[in-house]
């Protein structure tokens, strides 16, 4: 298994580049895959932060099984309260790289917030890269037909119910979900309000996953 777990599209290693001997925080962990792709990369340090803790408890154990674990390291925190978890003391305590991927500012009601919490723990010209789907893909609701149905903008809180999970949609599972739309403007503006200056901004015409569940699996295999 040491040598199997490697996660990362090449969409995500277009923006990381080399990432030898860096310290990276990455938000919205999942069960820690990626994380361990970012270790195996040669980091120095990835800490990967999740809300779950059957997430973070199976990153760990992954984590020990790869042995990776003097690298990848993980924590179960609303993100909103990740100072009460990682201490910032000096500047050694900072970042080289804040990464977070796929599935991320909907799930935030206060942009303002998200985008502080970014700023305060990276390093003086460190990087904060995010690599996610167009804040168009969740204006359709998750029934069969897909239809518009939501505002691009912020209009309240939305709430979902489904079935299955995005690995698996036959999975025996039904969850509520409840989350925030935020055009792309928002997302940006928050992140300049809190002193990022925008150096690379790319927009792309495929999907790593299967999102709608009837698009078209490309070449590569990896993309929609």
């Amino acid at each position: 298994m040491a040598q199997k777990i490697f996660n990362i599209h090449k969409t995500e290693l277009s923006f990381l580049g080399n990432i030898k001997d860096k310290c990276i925080l990455h938000r919205q962990c999942h069960f820690g895959l990626d994380t361990l792709s970012l270790a195996r990369l040669g980091a120095k340090k990835a800490i990967g932060i999740d809300l779950s803790n059957i997430a973070i408890d199976k990153a760990s154990q992954l984590a020990e099984q790869t042995n990776l674990n003097h690298v990848a390291q993980f924590i179960c925190c609303n993100i909103y309260q990740i100072r009460n978890y990682l201490k910032i003391n000096d500047n050694n305590d900072l970042f080289d790289i804040v990464f977070t991927s796929y599935g991320t500012t909907r799930w935030f009601l206060d942009l303002n917030k998200w985008a502080q919490i970014i700023e305060d723990y990276l390093k003086p010209d460190s990087s904060f890269i995010i690599v996610d789907f167009h804040p168009m893909v969740w204006t359709f609701d998750n029934q069969e037909e897909h239809l518009l149905t939501y505002s691009y903008f912020n209009c309240g809180p939305i709430i979902e119910y489904t079935k299955g999970t995005y690995t698996d949609p036959s999975a025996p599972i039904e969850q509520k979900s409840i989350r925030w739309n935020h055009s792309l403007s928002d997302i940006i503006m928050a992140l300049i309000e809190h002193h990022l200056k925008i150096d690379l901004f790319k927009e792309f015409d495929s999907l790593p996953l299967n999102y709608f569940n009837n698009l078209c699996q490309l070449s590569d295999h990896q993309q929609y």
